[in-house]
């Protein structure tokens, strides 16, 4: 089975690894996360190996549509997921960030020379927290990372008129707001498309989980 991977041209031309793990055939769904997480296990390690990160700690977080970002600052022992954040940023090397989605969307911010990468998990809620914003924060507080050298791409996630709001939208301007200027949308809306991602809403709950994968390279 060729393994459902997409990838961004604007973060390939910065050079950083990552992919968003897309819909896989033949998967049984469920409306519970952890059991349909379990079954996608096996392909979203495989997806992990071809794109060579098969040997780095596996970071994520145990999401709960809030604003805490997870600062990974060192080389944890095992594969570590923390509880209650929906975002990671981190400076190194020898790590994989993932956030799982299923509508919401997956933020990779990239510094463009390489410097530190965050990951973030935004939907409706954390988008009117401000999750994105609280991010690009708290990479400037942590590793000196100043937004105007950030690169930011929105994964597919739910938009109008399968959802009644754009949050998509919304966190462009945050980005835009907090001094970035290099905002790629994939544009793409999960609700429109079940062949190829999944949508909690569409689905009505009984569905996967896509997985976006950052890391350094």
């Amino acid at each position: 089975m060729q393994l459902p991977i997409e990838t961004f041209p604007v973060l390939d031309r910065v050079g950083c690894i990552h992919g968003f793990v897309r819909r896989v055939p033949g998967i049984e769904l469920s409306h519970d996360k952890a059991a349909v997480l379990e079954n996608l296990d096996k392909v979203h390690r495989q997806a992990r190996q071809a794109l060579g990160l098969g040997n780095r700690k596996f970071i994520t977080v145990r999401q709960v549509h809030g604003d805490r970002i997870a600062p990974v600052d060192s080389v944890p022992a095992t594969d570590h997921c923390f509880e209650g954040c929906d975002g990671l940023i981190t400076n190194q090397r020898d790590v994989c960030l993932g956030v799982y989605v299923a509508d919401c969307c997956a933020v990779y911010l990239v510094h463009r020379n390489s410097r530190a990468i965050g990951l973030v998990h935004s939907g409706k809620k954390g988008t009117a927290l401000g999750i994105v914003r609280k991010a690009i924060e708290s990479m400037r507080q942590g590793f000196g990372i100043e937004s105007g050298d950030l690169i930011v791409q929105l994964s597919p996630c739910i938009r109008p008129p399968h959802y009644e709001i754009d949050f998509a939208a919304d966190i462009v301007r945050q980005c835009r707001d907090a001094g970035i200027e290099e905002i790629s949308d994939s544009r793409v809306c999960t609700g429109c498309d079940l062949e190829h991602y999944y949508s909690y809403r569409a689905e009505k709950g009984r569905t996967g989980r896509m997985l976006a994968l950052l890391a350094l390279p």
